[in-house]
């Protein structure tokens, strides 16, 4: 690690960790800016079912890369990682360090790896992939990638609808294989190079050693967004006409149960039952991220009884494993 380099800090966590009461409760102590790394945030008008923080608190505490883009656009791992390191740059330059909080773990990735040079997304051949889906089906448009880039194919599920349109998008555009770029990249290095380039950084993890703990809290969470009126926030996402389930935005987790539920797929209770498993499961999804993620600091949020941890102790933690960093010496509150 080059000890010129500024610093930077990635929390990361399972989804209902506290992920962003710990990262408020640090600028506190430590001179950091906040960055959102959720790819449901980045949605206007989609706060409740994101757990998005309310108003007053963004209006105090601002948080980058939240209410950027409508429902019904786009929003890639490499959109992230280009307008994170712009925002990293700018708070860098104001003597300040990135705090760069959230579950996304694929823009998470981006910013460690680095990304390919490949071209900007381009609204009509998004807009032909997605309408040739909705017709065919996913499955039928990775059978069609597979003739054009066998390597991309081979590594996605069939209905892996993102990926898929991506690899085709840059195909239709370039003219050229995704794989390709990619090894390109590998050998001739990336336009956008990885995180470790640039800055000094600290990861770290909030995670759960009970389970059944975290399960609790994820049912608890999804609940709550049921009483603060959530069915209505998605009704009026459903209402507008323009939005679709193949969307990025609507295939967020309790904005597809809800939406299903709307034009009358399944019923309330289905929805209730279906968008809590979809949350464990993406918690799972994430801790399988995490368990394999190099360089990691973990901070857990209870015992292995299944007691949990208070907001100060985990904060307490945290600034502990900082003071072995020159980011935090140990300065009064």
């Amino acid at each position: 690690m080059n000890k010129d380099l500024p610093f930077a800090i990635f929390l990361m966590g399972p989804t209902a960790t506290g992920k962003t009461d710990l990262a408020i409760a640090l600028r506190e102590y430590l001179p950091v800016e906040l960055i959102s790394v959720d790819s449901a945030l980045v949605y206007k008008g989609m706060d409740i079912g994101s757990a998005k923080p309310e108003p007053e608190l963004l209006a105090r505490i601002p948080h980058r890369l939240i209410d950027i883009r409508d429902p019904s656009e786009s929003y890639s791992a490499a959109d992230f990682a280009h307008e994170a390191r712009q925002a990293m740059v700018v708070i860098t330059a104001e003597g300040r360090i990135p705090l760069l909080v959230g579950g996304t773990m694929l823009y998470f990735k981006a910013l460690l790896d680095g990304l390919a040079d490949s071209p900007p997304s381009d609204p009509l051949i998004r807009q032909a992939i997605e309408q040739e889906a909705t017709k065919k089906g996913w499955p039928y448009l990775h059978n069609r990638l597979a003739e054009v880039d066998p390597d991309t194919a081979a590594q996605l599920h069939p209905n892996h609808s993102q990926r898929i349109q991506r690899a085709l998008e840059v195909f239709q555009i370039t003219g050229r294989p995704l794989s390709e770029l990619k090894r390109e990249q590998a050998e001739f290095g990336s336009s956008l190079a990885p995180i470790t380039d640039a800055y000094q950084l600290v990861q770290i993890a909030l995670m759960p050693q009970n389970r059944a703990l975290l399960h609790q809290r994820i049912e608890r969470r999804f609940k709550a967004m049921l009483a603060q009126d959530f069915e209505s926030e998605v009704r009026h996402l459903y209402d507008r006409g323009d939005l679709h389930m193949d969307l990025p935005s609507m295939k967020a987790v309790g904005y597809r149960q809800m939406w299903q539920y709307l034009s009358g797929t399944i019923s309330y209770d289905e929805m209730v039952e279906q968008g809590i498993a979809a949350t464990r499961q993406l918690a799972k999804r994430q801790l399988t991220w995490l368990r394999k993620w190099p360089d990691l600091h973990d901070i857990y949020i209870d015992s292995e009884v299944g007691q949990l941890a208070v907001l100060e102790d985990i904060l307490d933690n945290c600034l502990k494993l900082l003071g072995n960093t020159p980011i935090y010496k140990g300065r009064s509150r």
